[in-house]
């Protein structure tokens, strides 16, 4: 908590178009004005006494900013924040470029906000890594969500696994646009054999939400299987992330 304890330091720019004429009076530095401090006291309450569950996502929002910006109101901005981007998970996962787009982000907040992010990600990730793959399905499939399903743009990932099929490895392979990412089935492969891998699992996001394959998808995957068959590799499965579901290539039949 050193890190985070440590943002409290800096201050954010006000939100003169957002504040009412008590708030834009208050100073830059100094005490906190009281009621800012009982509505913090009231919320940090809330949460502790009942959990995430207790508190809407704008409020969420608010106690991670609260370290951000230690001194003045911030639902202003964690109502912007969710108006621009429609919920706690995207906002989380937005690009620094989109986020300072928004009145009043500075960066304070967005440290906080990857800090989070990041956070999330290696609590997923620490439930699947070294673990029986195929028996810890559900696991992988909170982590494929929590890491890929609001990127702006196509990610591909690859998934190694041992001959007990526990993962070994989890590795980015290529970024792309919207729409479309490079791959390169003898790199797939080649790094497969590099880790001593047995059989691996492809992942890619559809940053439309939609995970139906695209027929570029479906030649992608069968060219990559190819290679794999050629060095006796098992190509698992190719699971493609959408907003809020995935598809399962073998489920699909389409493996």
């Amino acid at each position: 908590m050193a890190i985070l304890g440590s943002m409290t330091q800096f201050d954010e720019q006000p939100l003169p178009f957002l504040m009412d004429e008590a708030l834009t009076a208050a100073p830059v530095t100094g005490k906190q004005p009281s009621y800012i401090a009982d509505h913090r006291q009231r919320l940090r309450a809330r949460f502790m006494a009942g959990g995430a569950t207790a508190v809407p996502e704008y409020e969420l929002l608010e106690l991670v900013l609260f370290r951000a910006i230690p001194r003045r109101d911030v639902k202003p901005l964690a109502h912007a924040l969710m108006a621009r981007f429609g919920d706690f998970n995207r906002v989380l996962t937005a690009s620094e470029a989109r986020l300072r787009d928004v009145k009043g982000v500075g960066d304070a907040v967005i440290t906080e906000l990857k800090i989070v992010e990041a956070a999330a990600h290696r609590m997923a990730r620490s439930k699947v890594m070294q673990r029986h793959i195929l028996s810890s399905w559900d696991a992988l499939l909170d982590y494929c969500h929590t890491t890929m399903a609001h990127r702006e743009t196509e990610q591909f990932r690859v998934l190694f696994l041992d001959r007990k099929n526990v993962l070994i490895g989890d590795e980015e392979q290529a970024k792309g646009t919207v729409d479309h990412v490079p791959v390169y089935p003898r790199e797939v492969a080649k790094r497969a054999l590099e880790l001593n891998a047995s059989a691996i699992i492809l992942v890619h996001n559809h940053p439309s939400g939609d995970p139906t394959p695209s027929q570029a998808d479906i030649e992608m995957t069968n060219r990559v299987n190819a290679a794999c068959t050629a060095l006796d590799l098992t190509l698992h499965d190719h699971l493609i992330i959408g907003k809020s579901q995935e598809l399962s290539f073998r489920a699909e039949g389409y493996l």
